[in-house]
């Protein structure tokens, strides 16, 4: 028995994105639907739009974290270094 874990392929890395990113927007659009429903009633005198204002804005939360996840790139303030450069910054 080996102390060293196997290493994760990149399938299955993709694949725990893919898992993430779609439970990350059933609960986000959920949270939406039912903050929606609740101002429709409350507030709006039983409107449509609220719910999918509601619904639209978790879906979009959830679209830009799960963007944010697969191209971490597009976090603000993140440098991407090329590895020519980053050599020449390690020789010095």
């Amino acid at each position: 028995m080996s102390s060293t874990p196997k290493p994760t392929s990149s399938e299955n890395i993709v694949a725990q994105k893919f898992d993430r990113c779609l439970a990350d927007l059933i609960v986000k659009s959920g949270v939406g639907f039912s903050a929606g429903v609740i101002a429709s009633v409350i507030l709006f005198r039983r409107r449509a739009w609220p719910v999918a204002l509601g619904t639209g804005f978790g879906a979009g939360m959830a679209y830009a974290d799960c963007d944010r996840s697969f191209n971490p790139a597009r976090i603000p303030g993140t440098r991407i270094i090329p590895s020519s450069d980053a050599k020449k910054e390690g020789s010095s």
